[in-house]
């Protein structure tokens, strides 16, 4: 075909096309810039609200037609496959419950009538923002979800280890996760909320003030997994079998203790040991010291949850346990761990919707998108809507329906009829709904109109239970928090984003925002800033209490120390006379006792015996133990005084306020560090949890009976000079 004449022709009309294309394509470009700035759906509809889901009423439930809500969750389930989104690392355990007496004046579910009956029960810990790879002792919430296999069917009681949360609208979830998971730009840092993401989005919601006081205290880094506190966290409902129903709050509380850790401690586990808690866990059950909880239930009758003075609805509140007692109604124990880590405790599949007969549901906004999220979850991460036919999974009681197929089904259904009604399969109509009242029973709730985006004004306080939990602090624990702030916060590279945060915490305290920002390099804290901002609103409920002593862990000390681990350091030469009897009333007390020296093996005694080395100063530091004993001996303590990794054993453990104990000579290896000035009454009172003894026979049940007593105290917080030990 021959060429135009001009040359240009059909390539000039083509090049007009082309700019006229251009043209439209930075137009789009334009709009797509302005568009930036606005938040759509995936198909590019504007959201009229980020921050509620829509819901029958300002406390009503949430719709399943608000198709913002599922898309936003039902992206953010299907991001990670297949480690969990959240809760990725864990531990797990099998177990029983049983209930102390029969609650039926409260609800109708079976696993809670007879005090006979032992209940299975499986049950997993987990942090929440860390990968399966992350460490054990980061600063961060745990999981804490139990299933039980009733035979009314498996009921999953999902929960943490603190009784609020940092949102109270789902639609607010993935957000959450997003900031305080690795920076997506670089994926760092690796589970910590010690970076400007996290803090940018936490300073913007104010509501996440009070669970961000739970998160800075010392439940954020806890001793052991048996060793902590446990919270459904939302509201939930018993019906009877007369069909009254109560609200209710659940709490797990643990038979040894509430203890953490200290923040320098746990830093350096998680460098020696990322597998702390759960090798922790596994330890304690393989050599019979069964962990053990309480079930304890806060019950508030319905039409009288409006006398508290905030809403029941809302996940950032708890119920203060003064104005409703915790009532104990049963135990829990864990007795059996894990065949296999991948079958049970990476293939179990919690999920708050697992309900059985007398338990339901509240109209919790949290609550009621997780509802969605957990099914929707287990379908992408195990492979299909059969993730109920894996064992850990499986019902104990007979089950059937005519759900079939699906990737990875199990069960060989037989019959030709998979539907209902129908009259040919075995026996007739043998599975069929009767419409009588067996089975679930929804309560019966009138619902609120119109439909509505956004939330109740009973949700606007996000500041008096925040200073509650303040204000019930010890003064040690007030300490970590405001250090816990400052080393977040000194990660934090954004002065804007620093400067938000103390200006919202000044509303919780001056003082506590003032020492937050002390360090920090920004501004004073100013209370008027943070009431500024678009969104913010400081409504304040009077409650009728200043202080509970529920919200602080540092209380009385139990009555016993078992499983506590003692190290006792050894070297060549250590006597044996008074030791003896000291380190047997330890272990009668049901502390486990290890034996640690320069060298693996055995160290000669004073009378040239043998004793057997457990572990050496390096693969076991003092990080690993609750307490630190010092034997006596003048070659043994001149030794481990010569050794610079044994004097720094005992000054970290006098650095973590553990109680420390020294016989005979070892006394003058604590006082050659400065740490005791002598064996009176008047030095004990100023280095309290240091405890001096003799070293002979007939002092060591004194010193023995001392030291119990200290350890049972767990940590020494008054400890004078513990910040300027250099450890």
């Amino acid at each position: 075909m021959p060429l135009p004449k001009n040359g240009r022709g059909g390539n000039g009309a083509r090049g007009k096309a082309t700019d006229g294309a251009l043209d439209k394509e930075k137009q789009m470009a334009a709009s797509s810039a302005d568009a930036a700035t606005v938040l759509t759906t995936n198909q590019g509809l504007q959201i009229p609200d980020n921050h509620n889901s829509l819901k029958a009423g300002p406390r009503g439930p949430t719709l399943l037609e608000d198709f913002i809500l599922r898309e936003k969750i039902t992206h953010f389930d299907h991001e990670r496959i297949p480690e969990r989104v959240v809760h990725a690392r864990g531990s797990a355990a099998h177990g029983v419950f049983q209930v102390y007496k029969s609650l039926s004046r409260y609800t109708r579910a079976d696993f809670l009538q007879n005090p006979d009956a032992r209940t299975p029960v499986f049950v997993r810990f987990s942090t929440v923002a860390g990968a399966r790879g992350s460490a054990d002792t980061v600063r961060d919430v745990r999981g804490f979800a139990v299933k039980f296999y009733t035979q009314e069917g498996n009921y999953d009681l999902v929960g943490n280890n603190m009784p609020v949360f940092f949102v109270q609208d789902a639609m607010k979830f993935p957000d959450l996760i997003h900031a305080v998971k690795p920076e997506p730009h670089h994926e760092m840092p690796q589970a910590a909320s010690a970076h400007d993401s996290f803090w940018d989005f936490a300073s913007l919601m104010p509501e996440t003030t009070h669970m961000l006081m739970w998160a800075m205290s010392d439940r954020a880094i806890p001793r052991s997994l048996r060793m902590m506190e446990g919270f459904g966290v939302h509201t939930f409902r018993l019906i009877n079998a007369r069909g009254e129903a109560h609200f209710v709050k659940f709490h797990w509380k643990p038979k040894l203790g509430l203890h953490s850790l200290v923040w320098d401690e746990a830093q350096k586990i998680a460098g020696k040991d990322a597998d702390f808690h759960r090798r922790d866990l596994w330890e304690a059950i393989e050599a019979g010291n069964f962990p053990e909880w309480e079930l304890g239930m806060q019950v508030i009758e319905e039409g009288k949850e409006q006398s508290l003075g905030f809403d029941i609805l809302d996940a950032t509140k708890l119920i203060p346990e003064e104005m409703v007692p915790v009532e104990i109604v049963g135990k829990l124990t864990l007795n059996r761990n894990p065949d296999n880590f991948f079958a049970e405790t990476e293939q179990v599949a919690f999920h708050p919707g697992h309900l059985v007969p007398g338990i339901d549901f509240s109209n919790d906004p949290l609550l009621q998108g997780r509802l969605f999220s957990y099914t929707d979850t287990q379908i992408s991460r195990l492979g299909g809507a059969n993730f109920h036919e894996i064992p850990i999974n499986k019902a104990v009681c007979p089950f059937h329906n005519f759900q079939r197929d699906g990737m990875h089904r199990q069960t060989v259904d037989r019959g030709r009829a998979n539907y209902e009604p129908n009259t040919l399969g075995a026996g007739g109509a043998e599975f069929r709904v009767d419409g009588g009242s067996n089975g679930f029973q929804v309560h019966p709730e009138p619902m609120e109109s119109p439909k509505f985006r956004g939330r109740s004004p009973s949700f606007d306080d996000h500041f008096s239970q925040a200073a509650l939990f303040w204000h019930s602090q010890s003064a040690a624990e007030k300490e970590h928090i405001v250090a816990a702030f400052r080393f977040e916060l000194s990660k934090v590279d954004t002065p804007a984003i620093r400067q938000r945060v103390v200006d919202n915490l000044a509303h919780v305290d001056a003082m506590l925002a003032k020492k937050v920002a002390a360090p920090l390099g920004i501004d004073a804290p100013d209370a008027r800033a943070a009431a500024g901002r678009a969104g913010f609103r400081d409504v304040r409920i009077q409650l009728p209490i200043e202080e509970s002593s529920a919200l602080a862990m540092a209380r009385p000390p139990g009555k016993g120390i078992p499983t506590r681990k003692v190290a006792v350091l050894v070297a060549d030469g250590v006597e044996m006379l008074g030791l003896r009897p000291l380190l047997q009333s330890l272990k009668d007390a049901g502390a486990i006792v290890k034996t640690v020296a320069p060298q693996l093996g055995q160290v000669a005694t004073a009378t040239g015996r043998q004793l057997p080395v457990d572990f050496t100063l390096a693969n076991a530091p003092s990080i690993m133990f609750d307490a630190v004993l010092v034997a006596g001996g003048p070659d043994s303590v001149a030794t481990l005084a010569g050794m610079g990794d044994a004097v720094h054993y005992v000054l970290e453990a006098y650095k973590h306020f553990k109680p420390v104990c020294a016989l005979g000579d070892g006394v003058r290896l604590l006082q050659g560090l400065g740490i005791a000035a002598g064996a009176d009454a008047k030095a004990l009172a100023v280095h309290p949890g240091v405890v001096l003894g003799a070293g002979s026979a007939d002092s060591a049940p004194e010193t023995a009976q001392a030291f119990i007593q200290a350890i049972a105290a767990h940590r020494h917080w008054d400890r004078p000079g513990a910040a300027a030990v250099p450890a």
